[in-house]
């Protein structure tokens, strides 16, 4: 596992696994230190969410994609569908540079195709217009792809115990009460 890395900190929560937030970096980051800031910032300080609550830790789930293999590509439907993550960066209608992005498992999680992908994230990027083929053209894509791994409250917790007595500190960790 490298030392370094660009990184995004994905929460999701239920059964079903809803969003429940998503923040990274593309610089890359010390993985120790990044991985504490952007695990925090995604849980808190995502603006699409209110900040977590102790009563959703046993249904949360962890993940944290490390992003890999960046390349800047002049079509912008060069990339593959469950395979690369998109970063594209676009001007607004008022001039504004903009940007947006979606992980590998993005669009096909959505049963999303290239087009819908790349409308979604224009307008996630705040762009308000009208999309038309000739807008798409003008968008600067990078595709990349990911690492990802995923923990469970449940689990993370049984790791935790585990590695508390393999480390002789003894007594495992109490079971959390989200009643207290």
């Amino acid at each position: 596992m490298p030392r370094v890395s660009p990184l995004f900190v994905t929460w999701k929560i239920g059964r079903d696994k809803r969003l429940r937030g998503c923040i990274g970096t593309f610089s890359a980051m010390n993985l120790h230190s990044g991985l504490r800031e952007y695990t925090l910032t995604s849980a808190l300080k995502d603006s699409r969410f209110p900040p977590m609550t102790r009563d959703e830790l046993p249904r949360l789930f962890c993940s944290v994609s490390l992003l890999t293999n960046f390349e800047d590509v002049g079509d912008y439907l060069d990339w593959e569908v469950g395979v690369h993550g998109i970063r594209i960066e676009f001007f607004n209608e008022k001039g504004s540079k903009r940007t947006a992005t979606y992980l590998p498992e993005v669009a096909k999680e959505q049963g999303w195709d290239h087009i819908q992908t790349i409308d979604s994230l224009l307008r996630k990027g705040g762009y308000k217009a009208p999309i038309t083929n000739d807008f798409r053209k003008t968008i600067k894509l990078t595709r990349y792809r990911s690492e990802k791994m995923t923990m469970g409250y449940a689990e993370y917790i049984a790791h935790r115990q585990h590695h508390h007595y393999q480390n002789g500190i003894g007594h495992p960790l109490p079971p959390y009460n989200h009643y207290s």
